[in-house]
């Protein structure tokens, strides 16, 4: 049983989310087909549940660092749609400014710390925010999340012997969509159970049902409590799925379009959906009504963002340094 009790009001708090980070990404789709958004994209339409069901089971105080497919976790930890699809534009009243566009979001004061660009990166940095936090003394948890691609990355080997060493209060997830880019688990690895590569370190590791929040949900739960406890860090392989493909640029020509079928079949937001309305949680009028709440929040986060200043040139060199009057080179 989990600790944190899934109610009506957990319900309605996953479809909201959900529907605000799929209706949030659509966005960006149609955005980035315009030139409005430009440089690398990619969408989360379809993994959903993996966050909603991590946020109901987490406190404000941890932290989560994600890859480049970050969107939907800065979202969901806090941050403003606004300062979201500002930052896609390039615009400096983005969350970073501009200089960071869709792949490097970043939100300090929501404890969301990226957003990062190499494939990999993230492992060994959401162990060293774990290391502060055992340090400082919270009970604070970092959840560190991952491609299925980034799993053959040697440092994730060295940070899961670490953390487990020094039971790190880490929690790693890999959203295991089946495709790293467009190269499927099956032809990269002798083992399609990814989880299993934790168990080597002794490290509690288990498979998820990440299109289903409850079972996500369950999963951070227990790990959260462990970690909390002081007992380490753990590793979950949260199978889900991605409707469209690793990029903007995907053609998708790497699977079938019966398979993206087979898993819209059970999209998260439909089956919370139907057991919100099989229990009478909701009526239609409250469907209505945040549907109709998320689009105005949406609608004005892109006028924002169409009206926000570009970044000055002299943004080129702040932000790089600490040392404020750093001796560039400028000729």
């Amino acid at each position: 049983m989990s600790s944190v009790a899934i109610t009506k009001e957990t319900y309605l708090y996953w479809y909201e989310l959900m529907l605000l980070l799929r209706r949030f990404e659509e966005k960006t789709g149609q955005l980035y087909g315009q030139q409005k958004i430009r440089g690398f994209c990619h969408l989360y339409i379809g993994q959903e549940a993996v966050i909603a069901g991590t946020m109901s089971a987490t406190q404000k105080g941890d932290s989560l660092i994600t890859a480049y497919r970050d969107h939907a976790h800065a979202l969901a930890k806090g941050m403003s749609p606004k300062a979201a699809m500002a930052e896609m534009y390039g615009k400096a009243t983005g969350c970073s400014k501009g200089k960071g566009g869709s792949m490097h979001f970043f939100d300090k004061e929501n404890k969301f710390f990226g957003g990062h660009g190499i494939v990999g990166g993230q492992i060994p940095l959401g162990a060293g925010i774990a290391f502060a936090e055992k340090y400082l003394g919270t009970d604070n948890v970092n959840l560190c999340y991952m491609g299925d691609g980034a799993v053959r990355q040697g440092a994730l080997n060295e940070t899961f012997n670490m953390a487990m060493n020094w039971q790190l209060p880490v929690i790693f997830i890999v959203e295991n969509n089946g495709y790293a880019m467009g190269t499927s688990v099956a032809r990269t690895a002798n083992t399609q159970d990814i989880y299993k590569l934790g168990l080597g370190y002794e490290m509690p590791s288990m498979p998820v049902d990440g299109m289903d929040p409850v079972a996500v949900h369950n999963a951070i739960d227990e790990a959260v409590q462990r970690a909390r406890r002081g007992e380490g860090p753990t590793f979950l392989e949260i199978r889900t799925y991605r409707y469209k493909g690793h990029s903007m640029s995907d053609p998708q020509k790497y699977r079938t379009k019966e398979e993206v079928e087979e898993y819209k079949a059970k999209d998260p937001l439909e089956v919370v959906k139907e057991k919100i309305v099989k229990e009478k949680w909701a009526d239609q009028a409250w469907f209505d009504e945040v549907a109709a709440k998320i689009k105005a929040e949406i609608e004005e986060a892109v006028k924002f963002a169409e009206e926000s200043p570009w970044p000055d040139p002299s943004e080129l060199y702040t932000d790089v340094y600490v040392q404020e009057d750093y001796n560039f080179i400028k000729d």
